[in-house]
């Protein structure tokens, strides 16, 4: 069977953490939320400065107000899994996560600020 020009011969493979707001996240003061989040920003800070994650912020407009934000991060699945739960806001049942692999044709993004290659390249099985 001839090959599809339309479906990349290979892919990028990223480690993505999407960020959401448990239904039953506790309620906090305004001056309790001010410095979760706080600490929050300066962990995720923290982990870009380290090289762990290479991209990440909050979401905009969007169809469903649980989902918060989005790190792109430059390990594997249950790393990225590990250094979120060390999140402050996670740990104070704030904002929960799900992680995935994200596929896309390789080459698609750059990450100059990196320091080093982010992702996997890799074929999709049976292309």
């Amino acid at each position: 069977m001839p090959r599809n020009p339309d479906i990349p011969d290979a892919f990028d493979v990223y480690t993505l953490v999407v960020l959401r707001r448990p239904d039953d996240a506790p309620q906090l003061s305004d001056d309790e939320l001010d410095t979760l989040q706080a600490r929050h920003l300066a962990y995720r800070a923290e982990l870009r400065r380290r090289g762990m994650i290479v991209a990440n912020g909050p979401f905009g407009e969007q169809s469903d107000l649980s989902y918060r934000g989005l790190s792109i991060f430059a390990c594997d699945l249950a790393e990225a899994a590990r250094l979120s739960d060390g999140d402050p806001s996670v740990v104070a049942g704030r904002l929960t996560y799900d992680v995935m692999e994200w596929w896309v044709a390789a080459g698609t993004f750059a990450f100059p600020q990196a320091g080093g290659p982010v992702g996997d390249r890799r074929e999709m099985p049976g292309v």
